[in-house]
Protein backbone atom coordinates (compact mmCIF):
# COMPACT_ATOMS: atom_id res chain seq x y z
CA UNK A 1 0.00 0.00 0.00
CA UNK A 2 1.41 3.46 -0.88
CA UNK A 3 -0.25 6.48 0.86
CA UNK A 4 0.06 9.76 -0.71
CA UNK A 5 -0.18 13.88 0.81
CA UNK A 6 -1.73 15.44 -2.57
CA UNK A 7 -1.23 19.33 -2.81
CA UNK A 8 -4.71 20.43 -3.18
CA UNK A 9 -4.00 22.56 -6.60
CA UNK A 10 -2.61 19.37 -7.94
CA UNK A 11 -4.79 17.05 -7.09
CA UNK A 12 -6.36 17.00 -10.88
CA UNK A 13 -3.01 16.11 -12.01
CA UNK A 14 -2.39 13.17 -9.81
CA UNK A 15 -5.49 11.54 -10.18
CA UNK A 16 -5.10 12.08 -13.88
CA UNK A 17 -1.59 10.43 -13.93
CA UNK A 18 -3.14 7.22 -12.16
CA UNK A 19 -6.75 7.05 -14.39
CA UNK A 20 -5.70 8.39 -17.67
CA UNK A 21 -2.68 5.43 -17.58
CA UNK A 22 -2.43 2.33 -19.45
CA UNK A 23 -1.69 -0.50 -16.49
CA UNK A 24 0.46 -2.34 -17.35
CA UNK A 25 1.18 -4.02 -13.90
CA UNK A 26 -1.77 -6.54 -15.10
CA UNK A 27 0.53 -8.01 -17.16
CA UNK A 28 2.89 -9.34 -14.51
CA UNK A 29 2.54 -12.91 -12.72
CA UNK A 30 1.02 -12.84 -9.89
CA UNK A 31 -0.57 -9.72 -9.92
CA UNK A 32 -4.09 -9.93 -8.84
CA UNK A 33 -5.67 -6.47 -8.05
CA UNK A 34 -4.85 -2.46 -7.78
CA UNK A 35 -6.99 -0.09 -5.93
CA UNK A 36 -6.72 3.72 -6.18
CA UNK A 37 -8.55 5.47 -3.47
CA UNK A 38 -9.47 9.08 -2.11
CA UNK A 39 -9.28 9.82 1.64
CA UNK A 40 -9.50 12.46 3.69
CA UNK A 41 -9.54 15.82 2.44
CA UNK A 42 -7.45 18.24 4.59
CA UNK A 43 -6.16 21.69 4.92
CA UNK A 44 -3.45 21.12 3.41
CA UNK A 45 -3.79 18.41 1.61
CA UNK A 46 -5.38 15.63 0.08
CA UNK A 47 -5.33 11.84 1.09
CA UNK A 48 -4.84 9.10 -1.24
CA UNK A 49 -3.45 5.30 -1.66
CA UNK A 50 -2.79 2.78 -4.06
CA UNK A 51 -3.64 -1.01 -2.72
CA UNK A 52 -2.10 -3.92 -4.84
CA UNK A 53 -2.66 -7.17 -4.42
CA UNK A 54 -0.28 -10.16 -5.46
CA UNK A 55 -0.51 -13.71 -5.61
CA UNK A 56 2.66 -14.07 -3.39
CA UNK A 57 5.61 -11.84 -1.70
CA UNK A 58 8.32 -13.17 -4.13
CA UNK A 59 5.50 -11.96 -6.99
CA UNK A 60 5.47 -8.46 -5.88
CA UNK A 61 9.23 -8.26 -5.23
CA UNK A 62 9.75 -9.76 -8.98
CA UNK A 63 7.57 -7.02 -10.07
CA UNK A 64 9.53 -4.54 -8.07
CA UNK A 65 12.49 -5.85 -9.78
CA UNK A 66 11.10 -6.53 -13.40
CA UNK A 67 11.98 -4.31 -16.49
CA UNK A 68 8.02 -3.51 -16.56
CA UNK A 69 7.85 -1.76 -13.64
CA UNK A 70 10.75 0.55 -14.83
CA UNK A 71 8.48 1.21 -18.11
CA UNK A 72 5.44 1.68 -15.96
CA UNK A 73 7.42 4.08 -13.33
CA UNK A 74 9.82 6.14 -16.37
CA UNK A 75 9.50 9.79 -15.60
CA UNK A 76 7.68 9.39 -12.37
CA UNK A 77 8.82 12.22 -9.71
CA UNK A 78 9.47 14.93 -12.44
CA UNK A 79 8.70 18.55 -12.39
CA UNK A 80 6.88 20.04 -9.78
CA UNK A 81 6.10 17.49 -7.30
CA UNK A 82 2.18 17.01 -6.79
CA UNK A 83 2.92 15.62 -3.27
CA UNK A 84 4.00 17.29 0.04
CA UNK A 85 6.32 14.71 0.90
CA UNK A 86 7.12 11.44 -0.84
CA UNK A 87 4.88 8.39 -1.14
CA UNK A 88 4.99 5.73 2.69
CA UNK A 89 4.97 2.71 1.40
CA UNK A 90 3.63 -0.07 3.65
CA UNK A 91 4.01 -3.99 2.98
CA UNK A 92 1.13 -6.54 4.45
CA UNK A 93 1.01 -10.63 4.72
CA UNK A 94 -2.44 -11.38 4.46
CA UNK A 95 -3.63 -13.19 7.52
CA UNK A 96 -7.23 -13.58 6.58
CA UNK A 97 -9.48 -12.83 4.47
CA UNK A 98 -13.37 -12.81 4.57
CA UNK A 99 -15.58 -11.90 1.91
CA UNK A 100 -19.09 -10.74 1.84
CA UNK A 101 -22.42 -11.63 -0.28
CA UNK A 102 -21.79 -8.06 -2.17
CA UNK A 103 -19.42 -7.25 -4.47
CA UNK A 104 -17.43 -3.73 -3.90
CA UNK A 105 -17.96 -1.02 -6.44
Amino acid sequence: MNRFKVRPEKEAEFRSRWLDREVLLRTAPGFLMIQFMRGDVQPAYVAYASQTIWASREAYEAWRKSELFHIAHKGMGQGEPLTLEKREFSGYDVLRTVEGQEQAA
